[in-house]
């Protein structure tokens, strides 16, 4: 993959189809999508072992029942794809990542039907955070509520500068964080910095948020792109099975005592010492060449 902005989707979730001649890829893309009643919410990009997950729900990305329905399909196509070793989440939208559930919805729905989306969102999350892929959060505008806690559920997230906000304010509305965020955001940025965030609802600046240690990279707007998928190029390079075994190493191992993790990840890399990638990654050390990992 070169180090530059992928193209436009020239993959969607719903079908094996191929771009129309003479069209642009993202046109002809949501022409095609709406032809055949899918939802063009989230658009699907894989290219290079990468996948490339849009939010494409305008103005703010609100989320819905039937939103979150297309997100646990198109996780799931990632996850089955053995090409894929790297997924990034981003947004179309210039001014949001994603502003949690569609509030208007939200209070004129059933309660039951508001708990169907929330146990979809959960499942979405549970997916993400499981999965032997490496996730992404690509942030360039606001991120709230259930927006942020997609992120959070992410291994990485990178953000540019910009006049937006992150946060947390369910307590504005007489509730709190359903989706996992009042759990993973203490594990990132310390219990006393969440307890705030929690307990006032208030939204923080992207440069608040990368000094508490909820972002792992803050770069100009302009290098957003090129930092992310370059990470998203190195990481893609590396051995599936063993960034699979790291990533629930370190998310397992977390939660468990220091003997319990460490049996943990006794276990885990008992699994991967007659691999084919264990023996080219010796193989190619020694021969002094870049290793070609396939993932068996």
């Amino acid at each position: 993959m070169n180090r530059r902005r992928l193209a436009q989707p020239a993959q969607f979730f719903a079908a094996d189809a191929r771009p129309d001649t003479g069209l642009d890829p993202l046109v002809a893309l949501l022409l095609r999508s709406i032809a055949m009643g899918a939802q063009t919410d989230i658009l699907l990009e894989k290219k290079s072992g990468v996948a490339i997950l849009t939010f494409n729900r305008p103005p703010a990305n609100a989320y819905n029942e039937a939103f979150h329905e297309t997100f646990n399909r198109v996780l799931d196509d990632v996850d089955h794809d053995s090409g894929l070793r790297v997924a990034i989440i981003r947004s179309q939208s210039r001014k949001f990542f994603c502003a949690g559930a569609d509030i208007k919805e939200f209070l004129n729905n059933e309660t039951a039907s508001n708990k169907r989306m929330v146990d979809l969102a959960r499942q979405a999350l549970g997916k993400i955070e499981s999965s032997g892929k490496v996730y992404i959060a690509e942030i360039a505008g606001h991120a709230l509520g259930g927006g942020l806690e997609i992120a959070l559920a992410c291994d990485f997230r990178f953000a540019s500068t910009g006049d937006y906000v992150l946060g947390l304010p369910e307590v504005k509305l007489g509730l709190m964080p359903g989706n996992g965020g009042s759990q993973r955001l203490p594990r990132l940025i310390g219990l006393n910095q969440a307890k705030s965030m929690l307990m006032t609802g208030e939204s923080i600046s992207p440069e608040a948020a990368f000094k508490f240690g909820l972002l792992d990279r803050l770069v100009e707007p302009d290098a957003l792109v090129l930092e992310t998928e370059a990470f998203a190029e190195t990481l893609s390079a590396g051995a599936p099975l063993a960034l699979a075994a790291v990533k629930r190493s370190l998310n397992e191992g977390m939660g468990l005592s220091l003997p319990d993790s460490l049996r943990l990840e006794s276990e885990l890399v008992d699994t991967l010492y007659d691999t084919n990638d264990a023996r080219e990654g010796f193989a190619s050390y020694l021969e002094k060449r870049p290793p070609q990992f396939d993932g068996t």
